[in-house]
């Protein structure tokens, strides 16, 4: 009798752990649920500038509006979720991306969508540090990588889905539609994690002091974490590797349409197999992490690598052929997407003890800085020289730049 309620109490004691991968399920969803309809807008880029006669600049600046709050908003997002509960900081914030997608689909015309958009982005801001400080907390560092992977596949796979069903949506109801139906899916992703998630049953170790220190404090804090080799290395990767992931997302379906004489329908599937991809690609990267003897930085080096290689060859003539173009958006997602895996699981573990939450949203806010920049860029330059050849070479000059300072700061002895 006494081993039998043993035995209960060990299984209840195991119990709780268990709970994990249901929390690594939810925050997956929410992860792509709130960033469906952003993750689409490349899959829509044909059916936006012909209903709204825009250029492949504006097509960029839409997804600019919806990253430039984040700016701001991660490194709030961040601090806030230091002191209270993942629960609500996601789940409100992904709430707030449904309704202002909802209200989205009522804009008059452009102007009004990028305002919407720059809502979205407000409420996006908690999503991405938020998700990752749950899986983080649930999850010791032999699978940490691992479960970040899955996590963080989160966003291709949402980009992928929408991708294969926002332009149907868009081609029967219209553009409006897709705004209804991305508004759906974020509304359903925030009552999943509002009503799912929990705390690890451990009780987290003391934050220490500093949410109650000083504003002078906490920006001094900010400034010794900049200057850490960690986080130039974060940084410096991040904001290289981001370029290309929204450089893809928003360029693929015109290069293939415009370049390779692709089919819209066709050049929006093969950017579906690109984020599925991808999707692969931060899970199977983030795994390998775990079990790295060079440590998990250096597979967000090979990403790097693999990444300058396959744009170097869409400049070259055979970058032209459909074959070969698709061949390579697929490579770019495996690992053009798939370094955010790594590069998370590697930021979280770089973080000072009980400012994982700063951490990741200082990082994430730097990448914002490329998230808004880039995709406009790129498209002005595709505007102005009718080529997507510098748009490339933009992408390749940010990236050996990255690879070149960040590998030698990986040589130096720790």
């Amino acid at each position: 009798m006494t081993q039998q309620t043993g035995g209960r109490a060990g299984s209840r004691a195991r119990d709780p752990w268990r709970y994990r991968w249901i929390v690594l399920g939810i925050a997956t969803f929410t992860q792509a649920a709130s960033g469906f309809f952003v993750g689409g807008i490349g899959a829509l880029g044909v059916h936006l500038q012909s209903a709204l006669d825009l250029s492949t600049a504006q097509l960029g600046l839409l997804v600019s509006a919806a990253q430039l709050v984040p700016l701001a908003g991660l490194l709030v997002a961040g601090e806030l979720l230091d002191r209270y509960s993942e629960r609500w900081v996601v789940g409100i914030g992904a709430g707030v991306v449904g309704l202002a997608l909802g209200a989205g689909s009522l804009a008059p015309g452009y102007t009004t969508l990028l305002v919407a958009l720059l809502v979205v982005g407000m409420g996006y801001s908690t999503v991405q540090p938020g998700g990752s400080k749950s899986v983080a907390s649930w999850f010791d560092a032999s699978q940490r990588g691992f479960a970040m992977g899955i996590r963080q596949a989160g966003l291709p796979l949402g980009a992928a889905l929408a991708s294969a069903v926002l332009p149907l949506v868009a081609e029967e109801f219209g553009w409006r539609a897709t705004l209804l139906t991305g508004g759906f899916v974020a509304l359903l992703g925030a009552g999943l994690f509002m009503g799912c998630y929990r705390r690890p049953p451990t009780p987290p170790a003391p934050e220490g002091k500093e949410p109650s220190d000083p504003l002078t404090a906490q920006l001094r804090a900010r400034l010794r974490m900049l200057r850490e080799p960690s986080t130039v290395k974060i940084m410096l990767s991040g904001t290289s590797l981001i370029s290309v992931q929204y450089g893809v997302g928003i360029l693929a379906v015109l290069h293939l349409h415009q370049a390779s004489s692709v089919g819209a329908a066709k050049a929006a599937l093969v950017l579906v197999a690109s984020q599925g991809a991808g999707v692969a690609g931060r899970i199977c990267l983030a795994a390998w992490s775990d079990r790295s003897r060079s440590g998990r930085y250096a597979i967000v080096l090979v990403c790097m690598v693999a990444v300058i290689a396959g744009l170097v060859v869409l400049m070259t003539p055979a970058g032209r052929a459909p074959v070969v173009a698709s061949g390579v958006f697929v490579w770019l997602g495996f690992f053009g997407f798939g370094w955010y895996g790594p590069w998370v699981a590697y930021v979280t573990e770089a973080a000072p003890p009980g400012r994982t939450g700063s951490a990741l949203g200082l990082a994430m806010s730097v990448n914002q800085i490329a998230i808004v920049t880039v995709p406009p860029v790129l498209g002005l330059l595709v505007d102005r020289t009718s080529s997507f050849t510098p748009a490339w070479a933009l992408l390749i000059l940010l990236t050996v730049i990255a690879l070149a300072v960040t590998a030698a700061t990986e040589r130096r002895p720790r």
